[in-house]
């Protein structure tokens, strides 16, 4: 089976494609298809910008399609950044000061409580979506450590480590992280979906 994934992130893709390994299935991102419009994340909810995504790519390209949305939601900051994770400095898109921004909010702040967040969309081609959910409990540090990941790794330590996310190997991060929760949920609840090779059948899900 053929899977469209609604996301130009090659940081996502990667993490996705390690993660859900279905024998037979093939991941493909947005830069394998020309003239796919961005689709406007403009929902107030995780839920909301995944199945917008899935369900707009999948009925522009008549083929299955999976989105995620995902983000950091700091308990202090009242869920901050949230849905506006990737732009919570503002445009363009970068790492280094969406965590600079969230460092200089918790300034003083002893709870420093946080949770990574992650909504699976799966649609099929007609439309019909199901999600599924994951999250990783942690807190902020006071200061980046580590170089590998994206986004706010560097600033994340989950629950029962020493480690940020971005000091550990993929491997490592891949079995703890949010992505990994709802990933491993969808293999569960869509594998009958994931290991055919024409699902076409498979018009409700």
């Amino acid at each position: 089976m053929k899977l469209i994934l609604s996301t130009r992130n090659k940081h996502k893709v990667e993490e996705i494609s390690s993660i859900l390994d279905v024998p037979g299935l093939t991941l493909l991102s947005l830069d394998e298809f020309q003239n796919i419009p961005e689709v406007v994340e403009d929902g107030d909810t995780f839920v909301k910008n995944a199945i917008k995504k899935a369900i707009t790519i999948a009925m522009i390209t008549k083929k299955w399609t999976m989105a995620d949305d995902s983000g950091l939601e700091v308990k202090s900051l009242n869920g901050e950044p949230g849905v506006i994770s990737a732009r919570y400095a503002g445009e363009p898109v970068s790492y280094e000061a969406n965590n600079r921004k969230l460092l200089s909010k918790l300034t003083g702040i002893r709870n420093r409580e946080a949770r990574f967040v992650c909504v699976m969309a799966l649609s099929n081609p007609h439309g019909k979506c199901q999600i599924v959910e994951g999250s990783c409990s942690g807190a902020i540090i006071e200061e980046a450590r580590g170089r590998s990941g994206f986004g706010y790794d560097p600033v994340f330590v989950p629950d029962g480590h020493i480690k940020t996310f971005a000091e550990m190997d993929a491997e490592q991060k891949n079995v703890l992280s949010h992505r990994y929760n709802a990933l491993m949920k969808a293999k569960q609840q869509w594998i009958n979906i994931f290991s055919v090779a024409d699902p076409d059948d498979f018009v409700r899900i």
